[in-house]
């Protein structure tokens, strides 16, 4: 098992939701998919960062009424079954953790969405799928755990339809000082791999990719970390909280965030391309 895939390890995640869900008086073979927020969107922005990466993508775009999306590094499937439930997609998530990937398809089953989204467990640097076969491809806060970019989007190249679409949001080196850790991504260097914007965009266009939308979202992400991190804090955790996945590191992560985001160590970018 590599560092990064050692990371994301989280044995018995699917036991632990659960339970939090039974806390919460929930049965889990009836929820909806945003009772499993506080567990299955952890990415920066959360669940409206994805939301309103995909309106741009339809507003930018033509895709087809139901389109296929392939949900690069989906951890335990919350975009993935986001997109399915509130964008009509039909959705393959794949993910290097084989812990995220067992308990996506539980929860998705839960959500009684699984005839929309299914899951597979593999890397990106070696994308188990033919070419062509996806009419988009969401990558959220992935490539930052990849050294080899480069071979990352060139598979995704592979697998993205002509004229198809590349819908990123990623977190990037900034200007600032070394970043904080532990991170939701990195507990230290090992697993970290930042590279400037205009690094990761070249390379980008380097695989064939045209740019069509790009915006800096950092300073809206410092703000939803600030706001995330001054929340009164209840005495004891609540019953779904991101601890579940990540462990007693992840009560580190909302300081760290924002602090990093507001001294520009790292910058969030939202971005849109159009592969040739």
């Amino acid at each position: 098992m590599d560092a990064v895939e050692t990371h994301y390890a989280s044995p018995d995640l699917t036991d632990r939701i659960r339970a939090g869900l039974k806390a919460l008086g929930k049965r889990p073979q009836a929820i909806l998919p945003r009772d499993l927020a506080a567990v299955d969107q952890l990415h920066t922005g959360g669940a409206l960062s994805t939301i309103s990466l995909i309106k741009t993508w339809q507003e930018k775009t033509a895709p087809p009424k139901v389109p296929a999306i392939l949900d690069a590094g989906c951890g335990n499937g919350g975009s993935s079954r986001l997109l399915a439930d509130q964008f009509n997609c039909r959705v393959t998530g794949i993910d290097l953790s084989w812990d995220f990937i067992q308990t996506a398809r539980t929860l998705t089953r839960w959500c009684r969405l699984d005839p929309k989204v299914s899951f597979e467990q593999g890397s990106i640097l070696d994308l188990p799928f033919e070419e062509g076969g996806f009419d988009a491809a969401l990558c959220q806060h992935i490539l930052l755990n990849i050294p080899d970019k480069a071979s990352a989007l060139a598979q995704l190249y592979r697998v993205i339809k002509p004229g198809g679409s590349l819908i990123l949001h990623e977190i990037t080196r900034g200007k600032g000082p070394d970043p904080l850790m532990p991170v939701p991504w990195a507990s230290d260097d090992t697993t970290s791999f930042l590279v400037p914007w205009q690094v990761l965009e070249k390379m980008i266009i380097c695989a064939g990719f045209t740019p069509v939308h790009v915006s800096d979202q950092t300073q809206a992400a410092a703000d939803w970390w600030q706001k995330i991190n001054t929340r009164k804090k209840p005495l004891s955790p609540p019953a779904l909280h991101p601890g579940l996945v990540f462990g007693k590191t992840a009560r580190h992560f909302g300081p760290n965030m924002e602090k990093n985001f507001s001294s520009r160590a790292i910058c969030c970018i939202a971005a849109l391309f159009t592969r040739s």
